[in-house]
Formats: C-alpha cells, structure tokens, sequence
C-alpha cells in the first residue's frame, strides 16, 4: 500500500511530497533495493529495517541525494512515512550542513515526532500523522528564508525533468554559472550536473517501467544523451546494470505480479 500526500503551497518550494507505506514480508529476512531519483527523503519507520549490513537503522534518519542504488533489510510488516525533499533545500530546512553522505544519523528536534507518528499508525490514523508532519515543517518553514536563486533554478530543473544544460538553469535562476554552481554545492553537498544527470536517469528508468519494450537509442535522443552509449553508460552507473536487463527484469516481474497489484511511479 503506498500513497502520496502534496505539502502545502507553503511547502512546495522545498517538499516534493509526503508519503506513507505498508509492506507485508515473510518472517525470514528480506532484502529490497532502492534506486536514484533526484530527491532526498527524511525516513520515519515502523517496524524491523536494517541496512545492508543487517545494523539496525534509527528511526527517524535522512537518505540523501543517491547516486547509486542502495540496499535495505526487512521482515514482517513494515509501515514508513517519509518526507521527500528537493536535495537543494533539505539541509537548510533542518539547518543542517551540507553532505553528500547516502545515509545520514543526526541529531533533531525532528525525532520527537516519532512516538506520536507510531500512535497514529497503531491506530490507522494515516491523515493525522500527515497532519502532525505538515504541521512541523510549516512551523520551521516560516523560520527559514528560502533561496530564490535556489529555487528559481529548481523549478527550471524540474519543469525540464533533468534536461537543461547548466549554463540555462543559470540564466533562469538570474545567476552566473559560477555563483550557482557555489550555492547549490553548499545547499545540497553536489553540483547542478549531478543533480540533472540522476533527473534525467529517473526518466529512463520510469519510461523502461512502463514500457520495456521502448527502443534505447530512441530514449537517449529525447532525454538529451550525447549517443545511446552514454545512455547505457550513465544508467548503468546510477543502477548497477544496463538498461536492457533492466528493462528484461520488469517483463519477468510483470508476468509474475498479481491483478491487484498496483506500481506508483515518481512522475
């Protein structure tokens, strides 16, 4: 069960969405993997969640803007309610320091929710515990000044789903190449083209969701790609194989997925 929630228009200019999870797994444990996607998420977790190396993970925790896949460990069922936050505006919105760490422990007044997020999931209370996260992150929101340039240049970013040479998000955001490339280092611990690349990755990846059968040379003259090679290149980076075993991976998976199953894919 998965279901998305949008922030207030407060909000918007650093919180993609809120969202909340259930998962059923066997008693053994089970491990599943979680790709790039051009956003960072705050994790608060219900359940039994280890890392790759079967260490237990705190509740509440952050994972950064990925750049390759990373690995989780389960059992049982599992609830999470997360917040996924633009890589350019998490940290200054938890006045945290920058850092390109995959995932991050930290200290914040942000973990008090825990008990009463655990209180509403125990009870299927889904709405108040979106209530109570939207509640907190409008009181620090209005403590904080958003960066305009920052967000000038997301929104071209997002509008162009990762599409968009550095120096044109410059010119949208009314900043030299330079003094965007110094912000959004500090802002988000990487650089405008790291951030672009993984957007534009999501792209192939949830195009090859869809529709496995989509031709890579097309896809790598649309979304931009210098040649189909450095498509395959590049997605193989941020996904540890290639496009087309990718693409041969979801038809298996199909084939086998109940009637009642129902994928969401980040648009």
């Amino acid at each position: 069960m998965h279901q998305e929630y949008l922030p207030p228009e407060e909000l918007q200019d650093s919180i993609k969405c809120f969202w909340y999870n259930r998962s059923e797994h066997e008693l053994e444990l089970s491990s599943f993997e979680v790709l790039p996607d051009g956003y960072a998420e705050i994790i608060f977790y219900f359940g039994e969640l280890y890392d790759a190396e079967l260490k237990p993970l705190p509740s509440p925790f952050m994972v950064g803007l990925l750049n390759q896949p990373i690995r989780y460990v389960t059992k049982n069922r599992l609830e999470v309610i997360a917040i996924r936050c633009f890589p350019w505006t998490v940290f200054d919105l938890l006045g945290l320091r920058s850092s390109t760490s995959k995932l991050a422990v930290f200290e914040h007044p942000l973990s008090t929710l825990q008990q009463p997020l655990q209180k509403c999931i125990q009870e299927g209370k889904i709405e108040d515990a979106m209530a109570l996260l939207k509640a907190y992150f409008l009181s620090i929101h209005a403590q904080i000044s958003p960066d305009t340039m920052l967000y000038k240049a997301g929104i071209a970013m997002r509008k162009a789903k990762g599409i968009m040479p550095v120096a044109q998000i410059a010119e949208a955001a009314h900043a030299t190449v330079r003094t965007l490339e110094r912000k959004f280092k500090h802002s988000s611990g990487f650089t405008v083209k790291d951030v672009t690349s993984i957007m534009r990755f999501e792209q192939v990846r949830n195009q090859l969701w869809l529709y496995p059968e989509s031709n890579i040379a097309g896809l790598a003259h649309d979304l931009g790609y210098t040649d189909q090679a450095h498509l395959i290149r590049e997605f193989k980076r941020y996904s540890g194989t290639t496009p087309s075993a990718f693409a041969k991976n979801i038809k298996k998976e199909k084939l086998a997925m109940s009637d009642d199953f129902v994928a969401f894919v980040q648009s």
